[in-house]
């Protein structure tokens, strides 16, 4: 199949951002090389390469001298925006979408904000955590306490991570009000149970969807990536323990 270099650069573009929007949302390694395969194909190149790691994308095509590499420097949840991406990968699959379209599409879908608002990310953080204290047999007296850490918490997590962008850290400081808040609650006679409030309220700090794509890019054969998540998901877990270590080491 013919095409024009500009057709060629705007196949590229597309593979790229479809990639770059799912590895930014937290999907998984080997699941944003087979989107970008898929759209290649769509497309008529069924011969295409990716590299992709937590922090960079590499893609070329066989029979182009053409290689692509952008880098990823933030990364969040957003299954959402990878559900939409991978509905733009079957569309043209299927034939019903254009390359330009597509393009446009991603381009909307990277732009658009689709996180729930703060308020209702709190209140779903601050619940789950007083239910978490349940769940580990905490007593229901321990449940509001777990509300409020957890909470709490989760504000400190989600403000630090937009002020100041040294990894870890924010889930750090975080673990340490969630401690100091836990202590405070049995000090003055709400709560009884300091380890169950503690368990429960840093429940929405734990990287759990990080630890799941280690485990499947590992079990998919991407190696390096498995490893580096995994790397990332244990620093952060460590940032989490040592935090409440501190808190109760002081106390």
């Amino acid at each position: 199949m013919d095409r024009t270099q500009e057709e060629i650069y705007e196949i590229f573009r597309v593979c790229l951002l479809a990639g770059k929007i799912m590895l930014m949302s937290g999907a998984e390694t080997y699941r944003v090389e087979d989107t970008m395969s898929r759209i290649a194909a769509s497309c008529g190149f069924d011969e295409s390469h990716s590299f992709v790691t937590p922090t960079a994308i590499v893609f070329s095509i066989d029979g182009m001298e053409l290689t692509k590499l952008i880098r990823i420097s933030e990364r969040s949840t957003d299954l959402r925006k990878v559900d939409l991406v991978n509905s733009i990968s079957r569309s043209m699959s299927s034939k019903t979408l254009t390359v330009q379209d597509a393009h446009k599409r991603l381009k909307e879908i990277e732009a658009e904000n689709l996180a729930y608002p703060l308020w209702l990310q709190f209140l779903a953080a601050a619940i789950s955590s007083g239910c978490f204290v349940i769940i580990f047999l905490g007593k229901w007296i321990d449940f509001l306490p777990g509300c409020m850490a957890g909470g709490i918490g989760f504000l400190c997590t989600d403000y630090l991570h937009r002020t100041i962008r040294i990894r870890f850290f924010a889930e750090f400081i975080a673990s340490i009000v969630i401690g100091l808040i836990a202590y405070s609650m049995i000090l003055i006679g709400v709560g009884q149970q300091i380890d169950k409030i503690i368990i429960g309220a840093v429940m929405p700090l734990v990287p759990g969807l990080a630890i799941t794509n280690a485990l499947r890019d590992l079990m998919a054969g991407h190696l390096f990536s498995g490893v580096s998540k995994g790397a990332e998901a244990f620093l952060t877990s460590f940032a989490i323990g040592s935090g409440i270590a501190i808190v109760l080491t002081i106390f």
